[in-house]
């Protein structure tokens, strides 16, 4: 008889998919190495097993104990299988943005479900990574496996997912692209890959939102790199020590509306029903080819990380696709068209140094009839004012006139995408955040205030 002793044996050997329609008229083979045939429909099943393998062998789980993760869910699902099958049990936090699907499979296979708030920092008390790690310190033989720093993520690949590319593709790969967001998957396989053919151009995928790309072209750490964006799964504020940028050949940046878009079609179009992160790294992978052809005889390999089941009431919705613009039967104006605007008006800026008094910038509200004013410390927004906050805190005490701005100002406004939809800035404007900031293609920052968003609807 032939059978498997539980669902964990089936992880890997995932097939290579030709990619025909969305990849019309490129040069060479393209092929997709469909993840969501693991068991928990997703590449992560592979580093789920891995790492609690390695955790038993070490001593750092015992039998009947939990294991603790911070998730975008895909983790969650393949250490949710790993621990039934072995008997543990699971708690994982969660970012409030990942879908409600992903947070209902999770609770289906029997783990504990918390969620936490997206926009705090990584060190934050509330963020899903410091909320994994207090749980971890306060429940008796539990496990934190941290996907992003343990090694056994990236090892995971190096001994799955690489040797099968190379098989599958007789050694013929010249091309490999994936997302990257712990960076097991990417630099895992392209450790591997490398070995066997150091020639391999390895193309990590980015989002807008994210550190990577600037941090691999420059060695930077940019703050000003990090806003909110919508995909799930991949790009990051922080520098997991699975990423080994040396590995990455480049980068290239998607937004969330190309990758959405990207992600319809290859249901459609290729019959590959996949996730948002799917859709980000086969467009990333076409705007590569569009400034670096490929010849015949080349072979890209896109990993597709994960099913289309997890964004049901996301991406594959037409009603939630048309509220973030992300229909292109559906015009909306993005915060590139209210800067181009501005720059057309010859209108800038207009900022305050840190060290500068706060009368001053009360001078500068009045002079510009503005609401708000970003605090820079050089070439670096390290804060913000607001005329509604300064009038109430000098109500109550008039002798802050004289204080310096960053005695008095509030957190920096939140930096965001150019191609980001009025839906997607309107929805990040509140009560705590009473402008956001954009970057345009020559690193110049513009301001989008409330007044700019009623503007711009009202066409």
């Amino acid at each position: 008889m032939k059978y498997y002793n539980s669902i964990v044996e089936t992880i890997g050997n995932t097939p290579l998919v030709k990619l025909n329609r969305v990849c019309k008229g490129i040069k060479g083979t393209i092929l997709a190495k469909v993840e969501y045939f693991n068991p928990g429909n997703s590449v992560k099943d592979r580093i789920a097993l891995k790492m609690i393998e390695d955790a038993e062998k070490e001593g750092k789980i015992k039998p009947g104990g939990t294991i603790i993760e911070g998730t975008s869910g895909n983790t969650g699902m393949g250490l949710a299988l790993t621990a039934i099958a072995k008997g543990y049990k699971c708690i994982f936090t969660m970012a409030d943005k990942q879908s409600k699907e992903k947070m209902d499979i999770l609770r289906a296979v029997g783990a504990e479900v918390v969620v936490c708030p997206t926009n705090v920092s990584p060190e934050d008390p509330k963020s899903y990574y410091s909320v994994a790690k207090r749980l971890n310190r306060e429940i008796p033989n539990s496990l934190y496996p941290n996907q992003y720093d343990n090694l056994s993520n990236r090892q995971a690949h190096y001994e799955s997912t690489g040797p099968e590319i190379w098989e599958q593709t007789e050694g013929k790969i010249t091309h490999y692209v994936s997302t990257v967001g712990t960076g097991g998957t990417m630099c895992g396989t392209a450790k591997y890959l490398k070995e066997k053919n150091p020639n391999i151009i390895t193309v990590g995928i980015d989002t807008y939102g994210s550190v990577f790309k600037k941090y691999k072209e420059t060695g930077i750490f940019d703050e000003n790199e990090i806003y909110p964006y919508l995909t799930e799964g991949f790009g990051e504020d922080i520098l997991p020590q699975n990423v080994d940028f040396d590995l990455i050949d480049l980068f290239i940046k998607v937004t969330d509306k190309d990758a959405a878009i990207m992600a319809r079609r290859l249901s459609r179009e290729e019959g590959l029903f996949v996730g948002w992160s799917c859709g980000s790294a086969v467009y990333g992978a076409l705007e590569y080819l569009r400034q670096n052809p490929m010849k015949e005889d080349d072979v890209m390999v896109i990993i597709l990380p994960d099913h289309g089941t997890r964004y049901i009431a996301k991406i594959y919705n037409d009603l939630w696709m048309k509220d973030h613009g992300f229909l292109e039967s559906r015009e909306f104006a993005t915060a590139r068209d209210i800067v181009r605007k501005r720059t057309n008006k010859g209108e800038q800026v207009v900022s305050i140094d840190k060290g500068a008094r706060v009368g001053e910038a009360i001078q500068l509200f009045v002079k510009n009839g503005i609401s708000q004013l970003p605090v820079t410390d050089g070439e670096h927004i390290v804060g913000s004012m607001h005329d509604s906050a300064i009038l109430a805190q000098i109500i109550e005490n008039p002798a802050i006139k004289d204080m310096q701005v960053h005695e008095v100002m509030g957190k920096p406004f939140k930096f965001v995408a150019l191609d980001n939809t009025l839906d997607v800035l309107s929805s990040l404007i509140d009560k705590d955040n009473k402008a956001l900031l954009v970057r345009d293609e020559l690193n110049q920052i513009h301001i989008i205030t409330q007044a700019d968003l009623l503007g711009a609807m009202a066409g």
